[in-house]
This record gives structure tokens, C-alpha cells and sequence, in this order.
């Protein structure tokens, strides 16, 4: 089967998603919205829910893959792959956050060209340039032949055009106890105004954010309530960016859809500066809120340019306990900071602030990666355990100052793998991982006494699917 021969007719322009963190792919969406209003006609696959069929391959012309993360780039890159050996002809363009980092490496192989940043507009002309033969010489395209850095310009903002894709109820879904919620999810802003040294988003937006128009946000999230959704997700980097402009939207939300809860990400350093919001968010349907906690080692926090202290995360709790919402930290417990003593201290924290059922386990294993262009490669101190780019990794090798570290994440990893491939319980893995960790330091420690202590654990409200970098 040939390609189309029209790029404006159904099928010739093909939309991938690879993995977004269990929600219905909004980068496909918001994309799907440019292109339609200029006429184009694209189809859009989902490859994490359903299956991607050679023939769909076959008949475009033009194959964008949306690659936000590092997983999603794992597996977006295997797909382009693919797409390259079924129809050798098509363009292929990867675009997101870690498409723009690893460009060099992307474009000696499969793909013809990657964009970062807001992605909209500059991935709109390339399609325009292929349809009528011209340049591909475009801001914010990198291409073999043109290097461009990331397109850092207010997007044109439309509302996510999402009829294509799967239905909300084969994603992820708020579990509250007995209670399952349809979860959708949109964002109501981009970039972020912080430089946190580890962050992907660093490089490409430089502490740049934008806010998305509140009739577009609350449009987007109108159409997922009428497709069954009773709980959105805000997945801004930071939702308090603007916390006036989020507030309003959160109010704006409940006013219209009472029912309806939420969570959002924000820092901690967020979280007690506006303080004073918390018991309004509840009010207004915020469940949980997802919080770049990290680590516990004041070294390490000073390292990534976190904006926050070890004291800080314990008054970040203390407040949203005050205000009824539940806190779930996001961690990197593996960084060439942290230590065997300050982990095991993580992992007290948790326990003895009964807390355990907050942490999603994945998060316990879950190590530095130095994707090309990371902040941290500019640090002098860097040089001391930075070793060279695994680039079909995506990532600079690093190796621990203590090789006892870097030993107890391979185990670390294995306990949590295990554990979720048999779905075990989160405390039980949480004890197993504690006790792999105190037997580095030659202690003994029993799981099964420390998870009868620990006692009856709390029943919080959390999203079906773990989430990954």
C-alpha cells in the first residue's frame, strides 16, 4: 500500500503517543486542534492503549511521535523504527521535551527531524514546508541539515481536540477506597519559572512559563467531564506558577462541575510560600497534590537547586494535613549526593510519619538521569563522578562516590519491580526496600515485624497507574 497522495485527506498525517503517564495523551490533542484548523486532517494512535497497524503506517506521509519523557522516548524511538522499515518514505519528526535533548543522537538514525518546547506552531509549519516541497529551515525544527534550538514563543492556544482517542475509561482512574473516578487531564500552563538543575524542562524553557487562557482550560476539561471524567489532573510542571491564575481556574472548575475533584503538581517551596490557598483548594475539590519532595539530604537539595529544605518537606506536610489534602511526593533518591545514611533517613521519615501509603514504591528506585543538555553538566563538581554519554540511553553515565550506592539501587530496583509485577502491598515493598538498604550496613531487620508495628494503613485517594520519568 502506497502513502496518500493528498497531505490534507484522512491517514496522511499520523499521530503517535508512546506513554503519558497512564491519562489520555494530551500532546496529541492539543496538536490534532493546530492542525485541523488549517485544514489537515490528522489520525491519531494512541500505541500504549491501542495497536498501531502497518497500513496506517503505510498510507502517511507524515508521522509525528510524541515524546514528553524519558520512557515516552524509549519507546517512541523503537516505534519510529518501525514506521522507518514500513513505509521508508515518510517523514518523521519526534517532538517534546526530550526529542529537542537528544536531537543529535535521534537524527544520525531514524528520524528526519525533532522540536521542543512549544511544539505547535513550529511542528504546523514543517508540515506545511513537506506538503509543498519547501525548506524545512524552521525555527524551532532541528533537522540534519538546520539546527534550531527549542520554539520559546506563546503558542497560538486552541482547545485539545480529543474525539480520536481512546475513550477516558481505558485509562487510569482515581482510586478512593471502593471509589474508581474517571481521571481526565489537561494543563493550564507550560514551561516553568524555576531552574531546578535536574529538571528537562530547565534547559528547553530557561524559566520560561506560559498560562493557557482559562476558557481554553476549562473548555478542554468540559469536554472530558461529558465523556465521563469526575476527576482532572493538572499536569503543569507547576501549577502554582501563577497561583492566581490557578486559583481561578480551580474555583472556575468547581463552580461549574461541584463533583468534580482534582490534583495538581506544585513545589514545595509553592506550598508554604502560599500557604494561605490550601484550605481553599480543598474546598474546591483537590484531593492530592504531587510534590518534587526528592530527597531529605540538604546536600543533595542544595546540588539540584531545589528551592527547599529537609524542614521545609516536614512543615510542607504538616500543612496539607491541616488542609485535609494528601501529599504525594515525587523522589530521587539515587543522585551522587544522597548517601546510605540519608536514605535509610528517607525512608524513617516515612514510616515514622506513617506516611508510607503517600509514596508511590517506584519512586524509592528511581536514579539521577543527565539527559544532553542538563544544567548539572555546567557544574564544576560535576566532573568528580560524571562519566560519558550513553547517548541510546539518553543520559550521562555518573557512577557513586559510595560504590555501596549504586549496588543498592540494583536491588532496589529489583524489590520494586517485583512488587509491582505481583502487585504486591506498597508498605510491603517499601519494608523489603528498607531492608535491603539496612543490611548494607550489616543490620538485621525484619519486614514482617516492622509491617505489623507500622499498623493499619491509611486509605488515601491515588491514581491506578504508578508513573514514570
Amino acid at each position: 500500500m502506497s502513502a496518500i497522495s493528498n497531505w490534507r485527506q484522512p491517514g496522511a498525517i499520523l499521530l503517535l503517543s508512546c506513554y503519558e503517564q497512564g491519562h489520555q495523551p494530551f500532546h496529541l490533542a492539543s496538536l490534532s486542534a493546530i492542525l485541523q484548523q488549517d485544514g489537515f486532517a490528522p489520525h491519531a494512535v494512541d500505541t500504549a492503549i491501542d495497536t498501531l497497524s502497518d497500513e496506517a503506517i503505510q498510507q502517511a506521509r507524515f508521522i509525528a511521535i510524541s515524546v514528553p519523557m524519558h520512557t515516552a522516548l524509549r519507546l517512541g524511538e523503537a516505534v519510529a523504527r518501525r514506521v522507518r522499515s514500513v513505509n521508508p518514505g515518510a517523514f518523521i519528526c519526534l517532538y517534546g521535551l526530550y526529542a529537542l535533548l537528544n536531537a543529535n543522537h535521534l537524527l544520525q538514525g531514524t528520524i528526519d527531524a525533532a522540536i521542543g518546547g512549544e511544539y505547535e506552531e513550529p511542528l504546523l509549519r514543517l508540515v506545511q514546508a513537506c506538503e509543498q516541497g519547501q525548506d524545512t529551515a524552521i525555527p524551532g525544527v532541528h533537522t540534519r541539515e538546520h539546527v534550531s534550538g527549542a520554539w520559546i514563543t506563546r503558542t497560538p492556544f486552541l482547545v485539545p481536540q480529543r474525539h480520536q482517542l481512546p475513550t477516558l475509561d481505558r485509562y487510569a482512574r482515581l482510586q478512593w477506597g471502593d471509589d474508581l473516578r474517571i481521571v481526565g487531564y489537561t494543563e493550564s500552563t507550560r514551561g516553568c519559572k524555576h531552574t531546578c538543575l535536574h529538571c528537562p524542562v530547565t534547559p528547553v524553557y530557561q524559566g520560561r512559563f506560559f498560562a493557557i487562557p482559562q476558557q481554553i482550560v476549562l473548555a478542554d476539561i468540559r469536554a472530558q467531564v461529558e465523556q465521563g471524567a469526575r476527576h482532572i489532573t493538572f499536569g503543569d510542571p507547576d501549577f502554582w506558577n501563577g497561583p492566581t491564575h490557578a486559583i481561578r481556574i480551580a474555583r472556575a472548575l468547581h463552580a461549574e462541575f461541584p463533583e468534580v475533584t482534582f490534583d495538581a503538581t506544585i513545589k514545595i517551596e509553592h506550598l508554604l510560600k502560599h500557604a494561605s490557598l490550601l484550605p481553599e483548594m480543598r474546598e474546591l475539590g483537590c484531593v492530592f497534590i504531587v510534590s518534587a519532595v526528592e530527597s531529605l539530604n540538604n546536600t543533595a537539595l542544595l546540588r539540584l537547586d531545589k528551592g527547599h529544605t529537609a524542614a521545609d518537606v516536614r512543615r510542607a506536610f504538616a500543612l496539607t494535613r491541616e488542609a485535609d489534602i494528601v501529599l504525594r511526593p515525587s523522589l530521587l533518591p539515587f543522585s551522587p549526593w544522597e548517601t546510605l545514611e540519608s536514605y535509610i533517613e528517607l525512608l524513617d521519615f516515612f514510616e515514622q510519619q506513617h506516611a508510607i501509603e503517600h509514596l508511590d514504591p517506584v519512586h524509592l528506585s528511581i536514579r539521577l538521569l543527565i539527559p544532553p543538555g542538563s544544567a548539572l553538566l555546567a557544574q564544576e563538581e560535576s566532573q568528580n563522578w560524571l562519566r560519558d554519554l550513553d547517548a541510546e540511553n539518553y543520559t550521562y553515565r555518573w557512577q557513586h562516590p559510595d560504590p555501596r550506592m549504586d549496588e543498592l539501587h540494583e536491588r532496589v530496583s529489583a524489590i520494586v519491580a517485583q512488587g509491582e509485577n505481583c502487585q504486591a502491598d506498597s508498605s510491603e515493598t517499601f519494608f523489603n526496600v528498607k531492608a535491603q538498604a539496612l543490611a548494607m550496613l550489616g543490620q538485621d531487620f525484619s519486614p514482617a515485624q516492622a509491617l505489623s508495628a507500622y499498623g493499619p494503613r491509611d486509605i488515601l485517594p491515588h491514581l491506578t497507574e504508578s508513573w514514570f520519568c
